[in-house]
């Protein structure tokens, strides 16, 4: 049976969510032979202050990104739209984090 290099490994993308957020932040990048292993990798390598709650990896080469040239034709037509934003509605305290 062949093993397989560590630089032979698929690149993972890392994302962790602190204790104190409520979103993961991509926080770097591994090689790692799969998703357990990245998994476990991650947590070594940027959960070893306890920064974390929840990890997530992502094979890099499943990420999919736009263009800088499309940003007009994406984002622009949204602009007009500003019931999209929610800056103008009354969120009651007990809903919380929004």
């Amino acid at each position: 049976m062949r093993t397989v290099a560590s630089h032979e490994w698929p690149l993972w993308e890392v994302f962790v969510r602190s204790k104190q957020g409520l979103e993961h932040r991509h926080c770097g990048s591994l090689h790692a032979s799969d998703a357990k292993h990245a998994i476990q990798m991650a947590r070594d390598v940027y959960t070893r202050r306890q920064e974390g709650v929840s990890l997530w990896v992502v094979a890099s080469a499943d990420i999919h990104a736009s263009e800088p040239h499309d940003k007009a034709a994406l984002f622009e037509p949204a602009s007009d739209k500003i019931f999209r934003h929610p800056s103008f509605y009354d969120i009651p305290d007990e809903v919380g984090h929004m």
